[in-house]
């Protein structure tokens, strides 16, 4: 099977100015307004085989900037069951293709905190999968909340694949590209088309995570579709800071097709799933999945530890406490 995927690169409207959660509700209700009509536009242009569309980090929303974790999840924090993701459910519902994004959402069982959450909606209008952010310096994280989170979801909670008619689909959020274990742990799963949600700076040289894109595609023979923002609006930082570059990778680590900057439908490529899987089937000295030799870091990482878990037990989630916590493990590596 083939099919294309567009990696769409949007204008991310902030709302940060916003006073209260309506009001924020507002912006994000006439964001997915925009992008649903860009959505039409996109695949009138592209074909009806555009199966796959992939939106940019925090789309919806722009970053917590001065806000407390308290703050930002009171005013824009999705709720699981809320009206916006009724809302993306209903525009994904209309347009029949696979729908991609990310945002800040609450959880029932973590009522103090946020996650930072990649999401898949079907089709039919439903999320088939949640992939909550693993690395970051400012949010929550499952990490922060080790014991209790495991106990809620279970570990294969936090490298979901879920399979479809388009292939086995996985998200990596933002940072988490930087670190292969999170893409390695996603492919041991059986990942083939990783969704990556992103909003970096928009620059012309090889960035870590440009870098780290073609690392990951190629050392775990899959694809690749990045979608970066078109700017941040709404925000004391520059416009086109974290603009650009959004591109789709195939399984060798050969970029298929990248966006310059501004908002572009440009990175779209065909997402050929037979060529894919008779590239992992094929023994063969470039087929490094079938090559891998697992038993030989379990033990490295078994008796090393160095970020820990469980910091938020007990703890104030602000960015202080963030703050604390990365100055100690640094102390620990360095001293």
């Amino acid at each position: 099977m083939s099919y294309k995927a567009l990696a769409l690169q949007v204008t991310c409207q902030t709302v940060n100015s916003c006073q209260n959660r309506d009001e924020a509700e507002a912006v994000m209700l006439k964001t997915i307004e925009r992008i649903e009509q860009q959505i039409m536009a996109s695949v009138g242009v592209l074909g009806r085989d555009t199966l796959l569309i992939v939106a940019p980090e925090y789309f919806l929303t722009g970053p917590p900037v001065t806000e407390t974790v308290d703050q930002w999840r009171e005013k824009a924090a999705l709720d699981i069951d809320g009206r916006i993701y009724e809302a993306l459910g209903a525009m994904v519902q209309r347009q029949q293709l696979y729908f991609s994004g990310n945002a800040y959402e609450q959880d029932p069982f973590f009522p103090e905190l946020y996650f930072q959450t990649s999401f898949i909606m079907g089709p039919n209008g439903d999320v088939i999968l949640r992939y909550r952010r693993l690395n970051t310096m400012y949010v929550p994280t499952p990490h922060d909340v080790w014991e209790l989170y495991l106990d809620a979801y279970g570990y294969d909670s936090l490298f979901p694949v879920v399979k479809t008619n388009i292939g086995n689909l996985a998200c990596i959020a933002s940072e988490d590209i930087l670190y292969p274990e999170v893409a390695r742990c996603l492919a041991m799963r059986g990942a083939e088309v990783l969704l990556h949600a992103t909003s970096e700076v928009g620059s012309p040289l090889l960035t870590h995570r440009k870098v780290a894109k073609l690392a990951r595609a190629a050392e775990n023979m899959a694809y690749v579709v990045s979608a970066n923002s078109a700017g941040i609006s709404g925000s004391s930082v520059p416009l086109n800071t974290a603009d650009g570059s959004s591109k789709i990778i195939d399984p060798k680590g050969i970029v298929l097709a990248e966006a310059g900057y501004g908002e572009s439908i440009v990175a779209n490529a065909d997402i050929d799933l037979a060529a894919l899987r008779e590239f992992r089937q094929r023994p063969a000295l470039g087929n490094l999945m079938a090559r891998q030799r697992y038993e030989l870091y379990t033990e490295s990482y078994a008796n090393h530890s160095v970020y820990p878990p469980n910091t938020l037990l007990g703890q104030p989630a602000d960015r202080q406490q963030f703050a604390r916590t990365q100055q100690e493990v640094i102390r620990k590596l360095y001293s």
